[in-house]
C-alpha cells in the first residue's frame, strides 16, 4: 500500500469515528484553571498536549518496540527483583534498557514521567455516562485528576492527548485522536500488538480503536456472546447497528494491524449486530476479512508464518491469560507469617508451559514483522504489554504480580538481544503505578504477604489501598480492588532517539 493510500485510510477511519457522537471543542466552555506552573485542562486536551519537555536530537528509528508493564511502578519492579534475584540482583531486560553500558548503546537513557488524567470517568467528558450509566452532556468537561486508569494513560502515550479515565483515544470532548498505529500505517510501517490481557483491554485497545467507553468490547458489549449488554457498556451511537464505528473488537479488524496476539477470544464469539457482517460472529468476520486466525491454540500460534495480505489475529485464551505463578494471599498482621514465609509456586495452567509466554509471543511478533515487506522497507511499530502485573496487584497477589513481572522481563531481554539497536528504539515503561510496598515489618493497618527472597531473606509486601473491605473468612484478601497510585514512573529507552 502506498503512503498516500495508507494516510487516506487513516484519515477516513478518523472521519468515521465522528459517529461516536463527538462534539466540536469550540462549542464547549473550556476549563482554563491552571495547575501550578502547568498547563490548563484545555491545553492538556489538545492533540500532543501531554508533552512537557521538548524532544532533542534528530536521530530517527526505523523500528520501535514499546514495552508497557501495566501497573508496573518502581515498587513493583523492586518487589519482583528482590524476590527473584535478591536485593542486589539484576534483571536481564528491565535493568538493561536505558543503561549505556548494558549493550554498548551510548544513546540509552532513563527518566521519569507523570501519568495524571483529566477527568475521573465518563461523567467528566463532554458526552459520556454518569455513575448510573445515563448519558450526560457536560458543558465544562475535564479536570486535573491525579490518578489515571489504564485507558486514559494509554490514550495519552498513544495519541499525545490527555483525556478522562475510561476514554480510548478520544479527547474530553469526544473527538477521536490520531494514534501510533494510524501514524505508523500512514508511514508505510508494519504494526504489531501483543498483550497477556484481553486484546480489548485498555492498553492494547488504544492502538486499534477509539471509544468513549473502555468496556465496549464487542457488538454485544462485554459478554461471551450468550447475552447482550452493549447498551450499558457502549454509547449507543457508537454501535454498528446505529451507523457507528463499532465496538473495540470490530474496530480492531478495521484497523488491520499486521500482528495481534493476546487474550479475549470469547468476545469474538459475539454476533455482529449491524453492517456488512451482521449475523456472523466476530471470528467469522475476521476470517472473511482475510485474517489468519488462531483461537486458544499455542502450537498454532507458533506455527504462524507471514502471508501477504493476511494479517495475524491470534487470541490465546478466553479472557486474560493465566499467570506464571499461583496466587498468594495478603492477610492481616500475624507473627506466624514471619516464621513461615511464602514461596511462590509455578502455575500449571500458565501458557508459557505450552509455548505462549510473553517472550514466545514477542518472538513470534518480531519474526512476522521482520518478514513483512513493509517492515523490511519502512520498519515496524510493536507494542508489548505485560498486563497482569496490574491485575494481580489489584488483588493483593504478590506471587501473581512477581511472576508476571518475570515474564515481562524475559520478553524484554529477548527483544534486546534480537533487534538491531542501530535502527530500533526500545522503550520500557508503565502506564501507572500501583499499591504494593516493601516494608521492614508487617503493618498493623494494612494487609501483607511475607515472602522468602532469592537471597534468603524475608520480604514484607504490603497492600493498603483497597476502598472496600473484601477480606474472606480467614482474613485473606484477593478482592481485586486495591487501587492505582498517582506517582510518577520510570521510563527507559535504548537505541536511536532514546
Amino acid at each position: 500500500m502506498s503512503k498516500h493510500k495508507a494516510l487516506t485510510g487513516a484519515i477516513a477511519a478518523l472521519a468515521s469515528v465522528a459517529t461516536l457522537g463527538a462534539l466540536a471543542a469550540p462549542a464547549l466552555a473550556a476549563d482554563t484553571t491552571y495547575s501550578p506552573n502547568g498547563k490548563s485542562v484545555a491545553e492538556l486536551a489538545q492533540h500532543g498536549g501531554a508533552q512537557r519537555i521538548a524532544a532533542i536530537g534528530n536521530k530517527k528509528a526505523k523500528n520501535v518496540v514499546l514495552f508497557i508493564g501495566d501497573g508496573m511502578g518502581d515498587s513493583e519492579i523492586t518487589v519482583a527483583r528482590d524476590y527473584l534475584k535478591g536485593a542486589n540482583g539484576h534483571f536481564d531486560g528491565l535493568d538493561a534498557v536505558g543503561q549505556p553500558s548494558a549493550l554498548d548503546d551510548v544513546q540509552a537513557g532513563t527518566g521519569q514521567y507523570t501519568t495524571f488524567s483529566v477527568g475521573n470517568g465518563s461523567k467528566d467528558s463532554a458526552v459520556g455516562k454518569d455513575g448510573d450509566g445515563k448519558l450526560v452532556a457536560n458543558p465544562n468537561p475535564g479536570k486535573l485528576t491525579p490518578v489515571t486508569d489504564s485507558s486514559a494513560s494509554g490514550s495519552a502515550w498513544a495519541t499525545g492527548t490527555k483525556t478522562y479515565n475510561n476514554a480510548v483515544d478520544v479527547d474530553i470532548y469526544g473527538n477521536p485522536q490520531l494514534n501510533l498505529f494510524e501514524l505508523a500505517k500512514a508511514a508505510g510501517k508494519a504494526t504489531g500488538n501483543v498483550t497477556t490481557a484481553e486484546i480489548q483491554d485498555a492498553t492494547p485497545a488504544v492502538l486499534e480503536s477509539h471509544s468513549s467507553e473502555r468496556a465496549c468490547y464487542g457488538p454485544q458489549g462485554k459478554t461471551d456472546g450468550t447475552s447482550n449488554n452493549a447498551s450499558k457498556q457502549c454509547l449507543i451511537n457508537q454501535l454498528k447497528e446505529n451507523g457507528g464505528i463499532g465496538s473495540i473488537s470490530e474496530q480492531l479488524l478495521d484497523t488491520r494491524a499486521d500482528v495481534t496476539i493476546g487474550g479475549g477470544s470469547k468476545y469474538f464469539r459475539q454476533t455482529v449486530q449491524g453492517g456488512e457482517y451482521k449475523g456472523k460472529t466476530v471470528w467469522e468476520q475476521a476470517k472473511e476479512m482475510g485474517f489468519q486466525t488462531v483461537e486458544n491454540d499455542p502450537a498454532a500460534m507458533n506455527a504462524l508464518q507471514y502471508k501477504d495480505g493476511q494479517p495475524v489475529l491470534a487470541l490465546m485464551s478466553d479472557g486474560n491469560m493465566p499467570t506464571k505463578f499461583n496466587p498468594s494471599k495478603a492477610t492481616a498482621k500475624d507473627p506466624a507469617k514471619d516464621a513461615n514465609p511464602t514461596v511462590c509456586t509455578p502455575n500449571a495452567d500458565w501458557l508459557g508451559n505450552q509455548g505462549s509466554s510473553l517472550k514466545d509471543m514477542t518472538k513470534k511478533a518480531l519474526d512476522l514483522l521482520n518478514d513483512n515487506p513493509n517492515g523490511q522497507k519502512n520498519g515496524f511499530f510493536l507494542q508489548v504489554e505485560g498486563a497482569s502485573i496490574d491485575k494481580q496487584d489489584h488483588a493483593g497477589n504478590a506471587c501473581g504480580q512477581i511472576g508476571e513481572t518475570d515474564d515481562f522481563d524475559q520478553a524484554i531481554a529477548y527483544a534486546m538481544q534480537n533487534v538491531d539497536l542501530t535502527n530500533t528504539l526500545v522503550i520500557v515503561t508503565a502506564d501507572h503505578a500501583h499499591t504494593s510496598q516493601i516494608l521492614n515489618a508487617q503493618p498493623a493497618y494494612a494487609l501483607s504477604t511475607v515472602l522468602k527472597t532469592a537471597d534468603g531473606n524475608n520480604m514484607v509486601v504490603s497492600y493498603g489501598t483497597a476502598q472496600d473491605d473484601s477480606r474472606d473468612a480467614d482474613g485473606g484478601y484477593n478482592g481485586g480492588d486495591m487501587e492505582h497510585t498517582g506517582t510518577q514512573l520510570r521510563i527507559a529507552a535504548s537505541g536511536p532517539g532514546a
